[in-house]
C-alpha cells in the first residue's frame, strides 16, 4: 500500500470518525453544543484532505460526471453548509433552533455515508 494510499484511508477513516461524532452526540443530546460543531469541522477537513490526497492518487481527470465524484462533491458541499449553518445556530440561535437541528445534521450525514462506502467498496474492487 502506498503511502498517499494509507494517508487518504486514514484522514477519510478520521472523517467518519468526527463527522460521526458530532452528528450522533447532537442527536443523542438533542441540543446543538458548540463541541458538536467542532467535530462538524473536523470531519470536513480530514474528509477534504482524504479526498485530496485521493484525487493525488486518481489517474483520471476530475469527472463530475462519475457518480462517486459526483456524490462525492454533493456531500462536502452539503457538509460545509451544514458545518457553517451549525455555527450560525451554536452561536446565535434560539434555543428551539439548538433542539431541532439533529434533525438536519442526521439527513447531511446520511447522504455523506453514501460516496464514503462507494469509495469503500470501489477501493476493494481494485
Amino acid at each position: 500500500m502506498s503511502e498517499i494510499l494509507l494517508l487518504s484511508v486514514v484522514l477519510i477513516t478520521l472523517a467518519l470518525f468526527f463527522y460521526s461524532l458530532g452528528v450522533w452526540a447532537e442527536r443523542n443530546a438533542r441540543y446543538l453544543k458548540m463541541w458538536h460543531v467542532a467535530a462538524f469541522w473536523a470531519g470536513l477537513v480530514f474528509d477534504f484532505s482524504g479526498t485530496f490526497a485521493m484525487y493525488q492518487l486518481s489517474k483520471g481527470s476530475f469527472d463530475l460526471l462519475e457518480l462517486h465524484t459526483l456524490t462525492g462533491q454533493i456531500a462536502i458541499w452539503l457538509m460545509l453548509v451544514h458545518a457553517i449553518w451549525a455555527t450560525r445556530v451554536a452561536k446565535k440561535g434560539s434555543r428551539e433552533a439548538r433542539k431541532k437541528f439533529h434533525r438536519y445534521s442526521l439527513v447531511v450525514w446520511l447522504i455523506w455515508l453514501v460516496p464514503y462506502f462507494g469509495g469503500m467498496f470501489m477501493g476493494m474492487r481494485s
